[in-house]
Parts: structure tokens; sequence; C-alpha cells
């Protein structure tokens, strides 16, 4: 049943960049050290103090902005977006307001399950900034608590700002993959949410059609969502519930103030954080200690000839070249660079892209997964796992049979024919597999008797027959072989 509205979805998505020094000092952006260790007068907003911008990051935020087919601004300053908040100890934010780095670009979503048809999300903007601090909460009852870790003070980040495109959960959640493996082959962030380096903000609101023209309903921000999944989530949840506080209220866009709202996981609901400001109540000024960025059409040039070959364009190589699925090639893909190349490579030497695709996916990411490790780590190298695959293609191994040589040969560590010879595999001679059909048809003249009347499906039933006598067998050869000596007559 189609729904009584439309969902209106755009997001902002932080995500800090892979600098090994803060954007405006030389600590260190490392996760996991001791809380208040990487701190310095600069990040924790000493008075006095002078901000010294970290190259890199305007150098990775340019790469970003590129691939996002973002127009990269020849200059811009930075701003001071001033706030109170426990976690923020300079009473304001280094961001960037009228004048962001980059602007009007697009990333192309697809799904290829076929939930949603193609699009280009529009990109508002791409900012830097630099991160707050983090609030620790007590959750022990009683003592009620809290706790500052300014180690993320003053961590740059990328604030990706997108149109209002996005018209369903699941859109949302393909944009934020997307986005997220963009960044991860560009190298400018690891995108690890249980860490911090990628946040989102999700701004949610309804377009209902009544008889007196379309309504939108107020707009809500919803935080504290620690995965896509979450996302997605959150997002079903808070379009059912502005669903039914319009139906209650009749409440529309500008008659009540925005608001933000935060996800709860435990019980998967959003609750109400406090009414959302307005650019105009963060008082942006500029940065009076920070000089304006300038970037030339050369270096632009320089950075977008460095880019590399993206996910989008991948896949459709893929596809194009290999022949393989839509929804084949988004897998590996998205599997990273790395496991693309290892693909590419067993293809080629099997020329068999459909076959290699489907034992990357199958065997491969399965041990990987259960291994715990990276393709880089995996001992079954391309060429290794293009030999085996091949003696499935040619008949001489069963699927199931070199599923088991795979496993020995990752235990064993030692070449296809040797794993093959130590496991007693070893190719049955024409001559040989003819005279073991002939000996078991001549004991199963009922089977023999039914393949002479156009029923061959007997002959399935004496595969065991034939494996037990020989586990060398192939079963289809076997089959085939069967078929030809009673049809011409030669038992």
């Amino acid at each position: 049943m189609p729904q009584p509205y439309t969902i209106i979805i755009g997001l902002e998505v932080h995500v800090q960049l892979q600098t090994q020094s803060k954007m405006f000092c030389a600590c260190s952006t490392k996760f996991g050290a001791p809380p208040n260790t990487h701190t310095c007068p600069v990040c924790i907003g000493m008075p006095g103090v002078l901000p010294v911008m970290n190259g890199r990051a305007v150098e990775l935020s340019v790469k970003a902005a590129l691939a996002l087919n973002c127009q990269i601004a020849r200059f811009t300053k930075w701003d001071r977006k001033n706030y109170y908040y426990p976690d923020l100890p300079k009473g304001y934010q280094t961001s960037q307001y009228d004048l962001p780095l980059s602007s009007d670009g697009w990333l192309a979503i697809g799904d290829p399950k076929g939930e949603f048809e193609p699009k280009r999300i529009g990109i508002i903007r791409a900012h830097l900034e630099e991160d707050a601090g983090k609030s620790m909460h007590d959750e022990l009852a009683g003592k009620g608590d809290s706790r500052i870790d300014l180690n993320r003070a003053g961590t740059p980040l990328l604030e990706i700002v997108s149109q209002p495109d996005l018209r369903s959960p699941a859109e949302t959640k393909a944009y934020l993959s997307e986005l997220k493996l963009l960044l991860n082959y560009l190298g400018v962030s690891d995108c690890n949410m249980q860490e911090g380096s990628l946040r989102v903000d999700a701004n949610i609101n309804l377009h209902i059609d009544e008889p007196q023209g379309r309504v939108a309903t107020p707009i809500v921000e919803v935080k504290n969502m620690n995965s896509f999944r979450a996302v997605e989530r959150a997002m079903t949840y808070e379009a059912q519930r502005l669903y039914e506080v319009w139906q209650e209220t009749g409440k529309k866009l500008g008659e009540v103030p925005k608001s933000t709202r935060g996800w709860d996981e435990t019980s998967q609901t959003t609750y109400l954080q406090r009414e959302k400001e307005e650019s105009s109540d963060y008082r942006y000024l500029p940065e009076p200690d920070l000089v304006p960025v300038t970037t030339t059409d050369a270096q632009v040039e320089s950075v977008r000839a460095a880019l590399g070959e993206l996910p989008a364009a991948l896949r459709s190589r893929l596809e194009q070249t290999y022949g393989i699925t839509p929804y084949d090639s988004d897998v590996l893909v998205n599997q990273g660079r790395t496991l693309v190349e290892y693909y590419i490579e067993v293809a080629d030497l099997l020329a068999d892209g459909k076959l290699a695709s489907n034992w990357i996916q199958q065997d491969v990411l399965r041990t990987l997964n259960e291994q715990q490790t990276a393709i880089e780590q995996f001992s079954l190298r391309p060429k290794q796992l293009a030999e085996l695959i091949d003696k499935v293609r040619i008949e001489q191994l069963t699927t199931s049979r070199a599923r088991e040589v795979f496993v020995e040969m990752l235990v064993g560590g030692k070449p296809l024919a040797e794993t093959m010879q130590a496991m007693g595999i070893a190719a049955v001679d024409e001559t040989a597999l003819e005279n073991l059909c002939r000996e078991i048809l001549a004991a199963n003249p009922k089977v023999v008797a039914e393949v002479k009347e156009g029923k061959p499906k007997g002959l399935g039933q004496l595969i065991g027959q034939a494996k037990k006598k020989n586990p060398n067998v192939n079963p289809n050869r076997f089959r085939e072989l069967c078929e030809q000596l009673i049809q011409e007559g030669r038992l």
C-alpha cells in the first residue's frame, strides 16, 4: 500500500580527515589515547594562542570535493561559530560559513536489488571545520557526573551537506554507503563510525498532499545514530511519527521551531533533545587569527589528476570487461580496491569473470570473514586460486571436491598438485572410466532398460556406486559416458 506522504531527507555528514595532526595544532589525532593526553594550549583554547592551519587537511578536503563533483572555491575563509557547550573549550568552533571550500556537487547512488531507481543526490557544500571534544556521562546509578575528553577537540572535519533529495530510508542508507566507500577509496578518511570518524545528522520532514494542496511538516534533525542501519531505522520511525503528529496537530513547516531528536537504539525510537538553532543564533564572524585559503587552477587540476579510478567507474569497468552483474560488481567493489585487484588477476588468468566472481564471493570472502583477516594476508594467491578453479571448469574436479582442496591448500600451504596428491585425488583415465561404467551398468540392468525407454533419470542413482569404487570419478562425465554407452549399444 503506498504511503500517504513523501519523505524528504537531507544529510549532514561529518567526516574526520585522515591526518596525523589536528586542524590548527600539532597534536596527534590517533584514536584510543588516554583522555586529555593529545592536547595543547591551542586545541584547549588557552588565551593568547595562535592557530596554524593544517595544509594536508585542505588537500584531502579538495580531493573529496572533486570526487563529489563540487566546485572548488578559489578563495575561502575561516569563521567563528559561537556557541557554548562543555566540550568546546574556546566557546566557539572554527568553521566556514558564507565562503565554504566547495559547493554545488552531486553523488550518484543506485540499488542493485532494484528497490529504487538510480539517481543523483545534490551536494550543497563541503566545508572544513574543527571537531569539539567528547562528553562522557557516568551511567552508574546514583553518580550522575560527567567528564570531558578533549583529545578529539581540534580534529579536522569535512562536513558534507546534501540537498534534501533523498526520498526513503533505503536511499539514505545507499547514499551513506556510497559516500563512505568513495572516501575510503580516496584515502580521505577511515570512516569508522565506532571511533567517531564519521557521524551523521539527518534532517527529515514530510510532504503531504491535501485537498487544498501540498503541505510540508516541520523539519526534525535526528542525531546519535551509530550505524547506517540505525540511520535507516531512525528515518523509518521518524517518518511515521511525523505523520502521526501531523494528523494530531496539523502543524505545518514554519509554524513550530525546528527540533533536534536523538535516536535510542534500545527502544528503536527518537526522543526530543532541544529546539534547533538557526544560523543567526551562532553569531558567525570572520576568524581574525587565520588568513583566507586560496587555491589555483593548477593546484586543483593536480589533485584531480591524482584521484584514480573511483567506485562508480570501477563497477562499470568490471561489468563491461568481465560480464558480471551489477550486484556482483557492487559486492566486489565494496570490499575495497585491493580485493578488486585480486579478482581482476584471477578473472584474467581464467578468462572467466563470472566463475572468478562466484568463487571470490562464496569462498574467499567467507574465509576472510572467518579468519578476521584482509585479502593482503590471504595465503592463496590469485594464480593458485585460478589453477584450482580451472580444474572445475575442465571437469577434473567437482565444485564440492574443489572446495575440499581449497581448504587443504589454506591449511597446508602447499601447491595445488601436491595438495591433490596428498588427498589421493588423481585424474581418471577415460578408458578406466569407460570400464567402470560398463561394470556398474552390467550390475543394474533395470536402469539400462529405463534409459533405452528415454528415462535417463535413473543414472543419477549409479553415481554413488561409482564414487565408492573410485572417489576421483567426475559425476557429470560418468553419467554422460554411461548414457552414451547405452544409446550406442556398446555395453
